[in-house]
This record gives C-alpha cells, sequence and structure tokens, in this order.
C-alpha cells in the first residue's frame, strides 16, 4: 500500500491528488491532514505560493513519514498590474527526491481584485463577490468565471501531474 498524505483537509485538493496519483500507481491511500503552509492564508507572490507548498509537504513528510507528502498552495502574482491566480504543487517521497509542479494561471477580474484587498483572502473575496458559500471547496472562481468548464480541482491536476514527473522519471530527472 503506498501511502499518501496531502497537507490539507480540502476535499478538493484530496481528490484531485485522488485522481492523478491513482492514474499512475495501484493500492494507494491517500489522507488529508490539516497543515499551517507557514505563509499569509493569501500568498500573494510566486515565490510565496512555492514556498507554501514546500512548507506543507515538509512538515507531512517529517512529522508522517509517508511515502508521498503532497502540498498545494495557492496564491496570486501580479502582471503587469494585473492579479493571476497561481496554485504550486510540491511532492516529497520516501525517498527524499522533490518534485515541483504548477497549474495553469488567470487573469482576477479588477472588481475581485478589488475585493481581495479588502477580504484578505481570495477565498472570502469570492464567497461575497458571487454570493457563494465557500467555493473554494467546491468549483472555486476558475469554475464560477468559466462558466463551469474547469473547476478547481481540474485546475490543480496540472500541477500534481506536473510535480509527478520526475517520480515517473526517474531515469531522465537525475540530480546534477
Amino acid at each position: 500500500m503506498i501511502k499518501i498524505i496531502v497537507g490539507s483537509k480540502n476535499p478538493v485538493k484530496i481528490n484531485c491528488v485522488r485522481e492523478v496519483f491513482s492514474k499512475y500507481f495501484k493500492n494507494i491511500d491517500i489522507k488529508g491532514i490539516e497543515v499551517n503552509s507557514r505563509v499569509s492564508h493569501q500568498p500573494k507572490s510566486g515565490e510565496k505560493t512555492i514556498q507554501g507548498a514546500k512548507n506543507r509537504a515538509h512538515y507531512i513528510f517529517r512529522k508522517y513519514q509517508p511515502d508521498f507528502a503532497v502540498g498545494l498552495e495557492g496564491g496570486l502574482e501580479w502582471i503587469d498590474r494585473d492579479a493571476y491566480v497561481i496554485s504550486w504543487v510540491c511532492i516529497k517521497s520516501k525517498q527524499g527526491k522533490v518534485g515541483l509542479g504548477r497549474s495553469a494561471s488567470f487573469p482576477l477580474p479588477k472588481k475581485l481584485e478589488k475585493l481581495i484587498k479588502k477580504e484578505k483572502e481570495l477565498g472570502k473575496a469570492v464567497d461575497v463577490f458571487f454570493n457563494i458559500k465557500n467555493a473554494k471547496q467546491k468549483m472555486g472562481v476558475i469554475g464560477l468565471l468559466s462558466k463551469g468548464v474547469l473547476d478547481r480541482k481540474g485546475l490543480y491536476v496540472s500541477g500534481v501531474v506536473s510535480a509527478l514527473l520526475p517520480f515517473l522519471n526517474e531515469k531522465l530527472y537525475v540530480r546534477r
């Protein structure tokens, strides 16, 4: 049995990891544990978002020693004065190998960007803006903006697959 622990209790993140890992591995056991990312609840740079994902994975690994520890962190990044939603994934294996991957990113509407400054976190701002409850544990802002074509879990899939590449192609990803 391959033990995988996700550094979050968010069902969207756990189900995404389950979906991706089940395509590559048999006999997996996945659970989520709430972990403090040690960055703000709303990271506002790519560097802080990566650090949050790494912190989650490293904490899980140190404390529980699973076969794979997975940290997913959503954040914001500014490009040409526009806010973009980004997500980074860090996977650490029992052998000490680390993989990083990023999901697709997308721009936020200016009205929502302004609301984030008041609400301090994208999830809360989205709930207020769209008059919905707990969107981040459902389709997320991407689901609302894309009219359901892409949801938050689907957005995270590319990041998890990307972070898994060094584990799936070990001979190609040799440390220099």
